[in-house]
């Protein structure tokens, strides 16, 4: 099953390559992986994807605590998160296929951030199944490249939480 891990960490150089070492060390594959440092300049939040049953997640957790410079490590998956993804395609768009391409960007409410005699590059965000989606439909007229961030995630706000214009932080685990 593929689980969704997000870890805070020092925003310190070499702790990306500890946590990529760790994985490759123990025979387990990152399918993908974003970094970047949070309000706290200090601190980056990484959201790896990955997969294993419940006693490798569970040992890659425990694995991911003991490096020095982590600071928290969540298991988003079977919780309640939001995850998008984003994409950049180049596809054809001759003549007669420009208007087809640029209404199927339209109902996927992406945009057109470049543009040349015979091809558009497309920005799209949106959960690995409207990615996937969009790939199949532009599929057709000639995918001549394509770029994905992988996915990033937050969990949800509690329903509750907000309260007289000020939102409340989550209680501290004990």
């Amino acid at each position: 099953m593929r689980h969704v891990i997000s870890i805070l960490v020092e925003n310190e150089p070499g702790v990306l390559s500890r946590v990529s070492a760790l994985f490759s060390g123990r025979g387990f594959n990152i399918e993908s992986l974003n970094v970047a440092e949070t309000l706290d300049p200090t601190i980056s939040r990484m959201t790896l994807i990955t997969a294993g049953n419940e006693q490798i997640i569970e040992q890659i957790i425990k694995q991911l605590n003991k490096l020095v410079n982590v600071i928290k490590v969540m298991d988003l998956t079977g919780s309640d998160f939001v995850d998008r993804e984003m994409i950049l395609v180049r596809v054809r768009a001759e003549a007669t296929s420009r208007a087809e391409v640029l209404r199927i960007l339209e109902i996927f409410r992406g945009r057109v951030v470049d543009v040349s005699p015979k091809s558009f590059t497309l920005e799209l965000t949106g959960d690995e199944k409207k990615i996937q989606a969009v790939v199949e439909l532009l599929t057709p007229f000639g995918i001549l490249e394509i770029v994905r961030t992988g996915k990033v995630a937050i969990m949800r706000a509690k329903k509750n939480s907000f309260h007289g214009g000020k939102v409340q932080e989550p209680k501290a685990e004990s």
